[in-house]
């Protein structure tokens, strides 16, 4: 493999030339970098990592933690994700570096030593929780990082952070569904615990108020987990306690699923007796029948975010970003 004293020489330029050429291209004029990049290609020249990034402090690596979910549930919307992310980083000359790690403190070591071992330069967070041990000893360390998601229940964010607008999603679906005609809408949500299902009723809850419809809690059912036979029970109960509900928004596809399912076993059709709306919109979303509407995420803009805050000098714009989701409406709302 070529050196970067064998490039200098074939393109008869100085180290540093290459090594503006390699870091700092605008330093050079257009014929030098043309002759450098030329003499690159032909001896096949590839920078090492490390060395680059210690000597410019960049962001080469990066680290990424694959979550796990709980019963060995695939989750089809953070598999999207994490293809978007790698593309992004990809498209910018950089890779990602995926491992695992026990969840707080105890994966606090595989951090520890990636960054020890200069196997990454900074991370991408995810499954971000409140008072999460890893953006403190972050920071400590002045390694880069930035969260996709934000962290719930504190009151100033603990570091640099891509979301979408999860209320936001929910409000429109519900608007979408009013449109329709519908008066009476019922949410399928998660625990009390999850911040991102606060966030997500209060936006069904606000249009509600907004369109002067019904918001209860009555018409609202926590579901215990993420699962398509726990959104069926939800649906059945919250359809049990109160007959005229005409529609449903359901905090995951996942549940949405389930009240698909439920209102089958009951007879009614999704879409033209009760209208259901999930949000992610899994690969499943468009494979059931009805199709379902469901609030999209849009995975590569969020990637594109994520790694251009983690490795511009310069972000270009603010490290705090909230994108806007779009629903995408099919039959189980809006039949053709």
């Amino acid at each position: 493999m070529a050196t970067l004293k064998q490039v200098a020489a074939h393109a008869e330029v100085s180290v540093q030339t290459v090594s503006n050429a390699l870091n700092a291209p605008h330093r050079l004029r257009p014929d030098t970098l043309q002759r450098v990049t030329r003499s690159i290609e032909l001896l096949n020249y590839r920078p090492n990592r490390n060395a680059r990034s210690l000597r410019t402090s960049a962001v080469e690596l990066i680290g990424y933690c694959v979550p796990s979910w709980p019963h060995g549930q695939v989750h089809l919307v953070m598999d999207q994700f994490l293809h978007a992310l790698c593309t992004s980083a990809e498209s910018s000359g950089r890779h990602i570096l995926l491992f695992t790690a026990p969840v707080g403190v105890e994966g606090m070591p595989v951090y520890e030593d990636l960054h020890a071992r200069r196997l990454v330069d900074g991370f991408v967070l995810s499954q971000t929780e409140t008072h999460d041990p890893r953006h403190a000893w972050l920071k400590e360390q002045q390694i880069p990082f930035v969260s996709f998601g934000r962290v719930w229940e504190e009151s100033t964010q603990p570091g640099p952070w891509v979301d979408v607008d999860g209320a936001g999603g929910c409000a429109t679906a519900v608007q979408h569904l009013y449109e329709t005609g519908r008066r009476r809408i019922g949410f399928l949500s998660w625990p009390r615990t999850s911040g991102l299902a606060e966030n997500r009723l209060s936006g069904w809850q606000a249009r509600c108020v907004e369109l002067g419809l019904p918001s209860h809690d009555e018409l609202a059912v926590r579901c215990r987990v993420d699962t398509i036979d726990e959104g069926a029970r939800a649906t059945a109960e919250l359809l049990d306690a109160d007959p005229a509900i005409d529609a449903i928004v359901a905090i995951s596809d996942i549940l949405a699923l389930g009240a698909l399912r439920e209102l089958g076993r009951r007879g009614l059709v999704a879409g033209v007796d009760v209208a259901v709306t999930g949000f992610d919109d899994s690969p499943l979303a468009s494979v059931v029948s009805p199709a379902l509407t469901s609030i999209r995420q849009p995975m590569d803009e969020i990637a594109g975010e994520l790694i251009d805050i983690l490795t511009a000098p310069d972000p270009k714009g603010p490290t705090e970003r909230l994108l806007q989701p779009e629903l995408v409406v099919r039959g189980s709302s809006a039949p053709g």
